[in-house]
């Protein structure tokens, strides 16, 4: 069979077509980083490198990274390989999909509220704990990075309507 569509001949998306949409998307990623960070100032000034110097050639190495990636995935006669066999990716999705849902209730109800749903997701659901080994970490790991973060070490972290409640 031919590919098609980017598919393999087993079906599902080839490692070929991933390689090229991923090597293309941090191609355009790394154009526009070097874009804003000439328009900043990517150049040796008098009094040594400006602000967008370092960035602009961190960003020239990715391009020239992913065109490699992209260069050596284009052959048409590349072995067609399926990214990813059906029975595996659903262990994958199990991790990916709550990992997103985090970082969308980290930005809404903070990285400590977040971390606990998270626990308390992943030791119920994947783990199979009880509660009264699930309630105990899912409450005290935030709680530590919280005195680990805000308190000691004095960086805060996103913060949600339970710690602004609370005087933070």
């Amino acid at each position: 069979m031919s590919e098609s569509k980017g598919e393999s001949e087993h079906g599902g998306v080839s490692v070929r077509t991933l390689e090229i949409v991923v090597a293309a998307a941090l191609m355009g990623l790394a154009a526009v980083v070097m874009y804003d960070n000439w328009i900043t100032g990517a150049r040796w000034g008098a009094d040594g490198p400006q602000a967008g110097y370092f960035p602009f050639y961190v960003a020239l190495l990715m391009l020239i990274s992913a065109g490699m990636v992209l260069l050596r995935a284009l052959p048409l006669a590349a072995p067609r390989r399926r990214f990813v066999e059906p029975s595996k990716f659903r262990p994958v999705l199990a991790l990916l999909i709550p990992s997103m849902v985090y970082v969308v209730f980290a930005a809404y109800l903070g990285v400590y509220v977040a971390a606990a749903i998270y626990l308390t997701y992943f030791m119920f659901v994947v783990g199979r704990y009880k509660a009264a080994v699930v309630a105990p970490v899912a409450i005290g790991v935030p709680i530590v990075l919280f005195l680990l973060f805000e308190v000691w070490f004095l960086v805060p972290l996103p913060k949600g309507p339970l710690e602004y409640w609370l005087g933070y």
